[in-house]
């Protein structure tokens, strides 16, 4: 049974916007923290948002102001709304669940989906 499925990447010129989701089971949405994930060609993972089962935010430096996460609780849906992207964001982007902020911060995770490839032209 897949869990995540996320959806929204595409193509986009720098400083453009996409918005990105991630449906997920209803089973495993309203007890986890979920996060967004990228990984770009011959790049580490990194993790660059992540919210908590109480709203709490987390977010990496490089995109603090850019990106914003958010949950809807009724939808089963996380989101990463992109703003001012730019080429470097250009990655394959997946959510992914964890117990905590602190251990998805740390690369422990539970669930994971198949991503969403964004690409920012300059």
């Amino acid at each position: 049974q897949v869990q995540l499925v996320e959806s929204g990447g595409g193509l986009v010129q720098a400083g453009g916007s996409l918005r990105l989701s991630c449906a997920a089971a209803e089973s495993i949405f309203s007890v986890n923290a979920m996060g967004w994930y990228r990984q770009a060609p011959g790049k580490e993972r990194e993790l660059v948002a992540a919210v908590s089962e109480g709203g709490s935010t987390y977010y990496a430096d490089s995109v603090k102001g850019r990106l914003t996460i958010s949950r809807d609780y009724a939808k089963t849906t996380l989101y990463l709304q992109m703003n001012g992207l730019k080429s470097e964001d250009t990655a394959m982007y997946s959510c992914a669940t964890a117990i905590t902020v602190e251990t998805m911060k740390s690369g422990l995770f539970g669930f994971w989906g198949q991503g969403t490839q964004v690409t920012v032209s300059s």
